[in-house]
C-alpha cells in the first residue's frame, strides 16, 4: 500500500463523537475531512471541511464522498455494508464491507468468534418461534435476550429468567432474529483496542478494565487490573480477530473474564471504541490518530501508557434536565488539575446520551479512580 499522505481527503462515515475526535485528530496531522452524515448538527460534521447531509445510502452523496476523497472509513459498525461496498469501487475504503458486516449482527458474529478458535459467552440463536426451546437448552438461566442487529449502550436487550420470559422478550422485540446469552459469574469485563495496516502489521493500545452502569460504560481503568497472562491472551485473541477479518483500521475486542478465570469474547466493534478514550491523553498517540496512521498507510505511532488513567463518561443524566437543579457543577470538572475534560457538541441533552468524557492521571491507577469518583459525584450533587 503506497501511503496516503498529508493533504490528502479523508472520507468519514458517521457524524457522532467517534467521528468528531477522528476528524480532530485528522486536521492535525494535515488532512481534510468530508463527514457522510444525515443530522445536520452533528458533532463531526460540525468541524469536518465539508459535510455532506444526506442518508448513508444516498446515491448522490456516495458518488459526491467517492470522488471527493482518497481513502473512506467510518465511526460505527452499523452502516449498510453495500454502501462500503460501492464505494470502494472507486476509492479506498478502510475497514471493508466483509469485516464490518461481521458485526452488524449478533448471530453472525458470534459464529464467526467460534470459527477463530475462541470461545464466545454461551449463546443460543432464535430466528423463528420454533428454535426458542432449542436456544434455551444451549444455556442456563438466569440469561440476557438480545436482538440480533442494533442494539448498544443496554438497548435491545433484556434479563430473563424463564421459557415463559423468553417468549414474552421475544414477543416485545417484535419477533426480531435475537441471541439468548447465558449470565456470566463476571470478575470482570477487559477490552483491546488494536490498530492494523495492510501489512498485517498490528499495534495494541494498553488492556482496559470496563465497568458499566444499566448497560452502559461508565469508566475505564488502565492499566487493567488483571493479570499480565490474562491481558496478553486477550491481545493475542484480539489480533487472531483482526487477521482473520484482514482489518485495516482500528478494531476494539470486548472480553469477560469469569471467577474461573476464563476469558470470554463479548463482542467485537470495527472502530474506534469509548473504551479507548483513554488514550487521547494518557498515550503518546490516541486510539484516532492511529486510525489515521492505518488507513492511510503511515508507520504507527508508539501505544505506550504515560501514566494510569481512569476515563469518566458524562451521560445526559449529568445535565440539568428537569430545570428544577442548577446546571451541571462545571467546577467539580474543571478545577481538577489532575482531569482532562472532552465535550461531543451534542446539542440535546439525554438520560443515557453519551455528552462527553473526562480523563484522570494520577501516579496509580487507584488514585485516578478516587479522584474520578470524587469529581463524578460532585457533578452530580449539582
Amino acid at each position: 500500500m503506497s501511503m496516503i499522505l498529508p493533504n490528502s481527503t479523508i472520507g468519514m462515515l458517521g457524524g457522532g463523537q467517534l467521528g468528531r475526535m477522528f476528524v480532530s485528530a485528522a486536521h492535525d496531522l494535515g488532512y481534510r475531512v468530508i463527514v457522510l452524515e444525515p443530522d445536520p448538527y452533528s458533532p463531526a460534521g460540525l468541524i469536518a471541511n465539508e459535510h455532506l447531509v444526506a442518508a448513508y445510502d444516498d446515491v448522490d452523496a456516495i458518488i459526491q464522498l467517492a470522488q471527493g476523497c482518497d481513502v473512506i472509513t467510518t465511526e460505527f459498525e452499523n452502516i449498510p455494508a453495500h454502501v462500503l461496498d460501492t464505494l470502494s469501487a472507486s476509492c479506498a475504503v478502510h475497514p471493508k464491507a466483509s469485516a464490518v458486516e461481521k458485526a452488524q449482527n449478533r448471530i453472525v458474529e458470534k459464529a464467526f468468534i467460534r470459527s477463530c478458535g475462541l470461545l464466545p459467552v454461551p449463546y443460543g440463536s432464535i430466528t423463528t418461534y420454533s428454535e426458542i426451546a432449542p436456544a434455551i437448552d444451549k444455556i442456563e438461566f438466569p440469561a440476557i435476550m438480545k436482538t440480533a442487529r442494533f442494539g448498544y449502550d443496554g438497548k435491545g436487550q433484556c434479563r430473563v429468567d424463564s421459557l415463559d420470559e423468553v417468549k414474552q422478550a421475544y414477543r416485545d422485540f417484535e419477533q426480531q432474529h435475537c441471541v439468548l446469552e447465558q449470565m456470566i459469574d463476571l470478575k470482570c469485563e477487559i477490552s483491546v483496542v488494536l490498530a492494523r495496516n495492510e501489512a498485517g502489521e498490528s499495534c495494541y493500545f494498553p488492556v482496559a478494565e470496563n465497568i458499566h452502569i444499566d448497560g452502559i460504560l461508565h469508566q475505564s481503568v488502565v492499566p487493567a487490573r488483571v493479570d499480565d497472562d490474562i491481558a496478553q491472551s486477550a491481545q493475542v485473541a484480539a489480533k487472531r480477530i483482526a487477521d482473520k477479518l484482514d482489518y485495516v483500521g482500528v478494531l476494539a475486542v470486548e472480553f469477560f473474564i469469569t471467577q474461573k478465570g476464563e476469558l470470554l469474547i463479548n463482542e467485537i466493534a470495527p472502530r474506534t471504541h469509548n473504551s479507548g478514550h483513554y488514550t487521547m491523553d494518557a498515550c503518546i498517540t490516541s486510539q484516532f490518530e492511529q486510525q489515521v496512521r492505518a488507513i492511510c498507510g503511515l508507520p504507527f505511532a508508539d501505544t505506550s501508557l504515560l501514566s494510569p488513567v481512569v476515563m469518566t463518561n458524562m451521560l445526559g443524566n449529568c445535565w440539568d434536565l428537569s430545570e428544577e437543579k442548577p446546571a451541571l457543577n462545571w467546577s467539580a470538572i474543571l478545577g481538577s488539575t489532575k482531569s482532562k475534560l472532552h465535550l461531543y457538541a451534542k446539542c440535546d441533552a439525554r438520560i443515557g446520551r453519551k455528552m462527553g468524557h473526562f480523563n484522570t492521571l494520577a501516579t496509580t491507577n487507584k488514585e485516578a479512580l478516587q479522584e474520578a469518583n470524587r469529581i463524578f459525584t460532585q457533578i452530580n450533587e449539582a
